[in-house]
């Protein structure tokens, strides 16, 4: 017996040091590994019918594809908000966000209503007929969850945020760039609230007295608050968004890069997950057009807008036929981490369809 632990233990430190030697960096949180037999974890479903406010009818919400979750555990149970649209916006389906949870990480149970969605409210114009896209979650020292998704007219995504204490009924506080009337009519999403992760959940942190946010789907931008509802854009003198890293030629992430789940306040600095897109004609030729994989970068802990380190390729790209085959072909998006009984779960649309998980140990 103890030969065999000795072994189990060797084996441990080896995949970790082997995984260290790959990437050449001891701050990376890897390797994520696909679980084939749970993969999908969620699917469409046109049974779930939900009496839409907007259109005053009874809708199949999540009948045409269910992708792009956030992650969250709340007493001792994991979430997942997930985006899903229907088959009958004009918009390739308006989006609404649902909720589902699951005591092993690997099967969920669905809540048959979405939880945020467009309605008849102050945000209709900004969220109809396209809908509420991609949620990323944090929450604060008491409690309250903090939700910042994409709003989509058919004309410009927005960043919007929403808070709840319950993950089931949300309130929502408009434009996350209220404040700063130039971004009413600039396209913004994908809100990365710079967290700790506390027993396995992302609790936002204050750095320098403020609340950070990574965000943007072009370059990564960043952003400042006081109370995680109110941001304030980082800008140049000629009032343009500072980017904190974009694209590189030649690489994976050649054509776009975007933020995924909140970024990790770590003893080496903020690790943030992100999403990138490949275009082989500037970047990877080894990988299909438009191939969307995750990468990881290290930002300083002090100065989150320092770029200290990052990751020479991805960590993750899609191999199996649910992401490659989809609304969106060749794609694993990833939003959603968390850690769970003792391993990381990390939640992520394929090919803009379906939802997958991969886990570390």
């Amino acid at each position: 017996m103890r030969y065999l632990c000795l072994l189990f233990a060797l084996s441990v430190y080896s995949c970790k040091d082997a995984d260290k030697k790959t990437t050449g960096k001891d701050w990376v949180i890897t390797p994520f590994i696909k679980i084939d037999s749970a993969n999908p974890v969620l699917l469409p479903d046109s049974t779930s019918v939900f009496n839409c406010p907007v259109l005053n009818k009874v809708i199949r919400w999540e009948a045409k594809d269910v992708f792009n979750p956030a992650a969250t555990i709340r007493h001792d149970t994991l979430f997942l908000l997930y985006r899903a649209e229907d088959k009958i916006g004009k918009y390739a389906g308006t989006s609404r966000i649902g909720i589902a949870y699951s005591l092993d990480g690997l099967h969920f149970i669905k809540n048959p209503a979405p939880v945020l969605y467009p309605g008849n409210d102050e945000q209709k114009k900004y969220e109809w007929e396209g809908g509420c896209e991609d949620p990323r979650i944090t929450e604060d020292e008491k409690g309250t969850y903090y939700l910042t998704y994409t709003a989509y007219d058919g004309d410009k995504a927005r960043l919007m945020i929403a808070t709840s204490s319950d993950l089931y009924h949300w309130t929502k506080h408009g434009l996350a760039f209220a404040n700063n009337k130039t971004y009413d009519t600039i396209w913004s999403k994908s809100g990365s609230i710079v967290s700790e992760y506390k027993n396995g959940r992302p609790v936002a942190v204050k750095i320098n007295g403020k609340y950070r946010m990574y965000w943007g789907d072009t370059e990564i931008f960043y952003a400042t608050s006081d109370d995680l509802i109110h941001w304030q854009p980082a800008q140049n003198v000629n009032g343009k968004s500072v980017a904190v890293f974009g694209p590189r030629k030649g690489k994976f992430d050649s054509d776009l890069v975007e933020p995924g789940p909140a970024a990790m306040l770590t003893d080496k600095g903020i690790v943030l997950i992100y999403n990138c897109r490949n275009v082989p004609s500037k970047g990877d030729t080894s990988l299909a057009e438009g191939t969307y994989a995750p990468s990881q970068i290290l930002l300083s802990a002090t100065e989150p807008d320092k770029v200290v380190d990052r990751m020479d390729t991805y960590f993750m790209k899609p191999d199996k036929p649910y992401e490659i085959n989809g609304q969106v072909g060749h794609v694993c998006f990833a939003e959603g981490l968390v850690q769970y009984k003792g391993k990381w779960f990390l939640y992520y649309g394929t090919a803009d369809s379906k939802i997958a998980v991969a886990i570390k140990d």
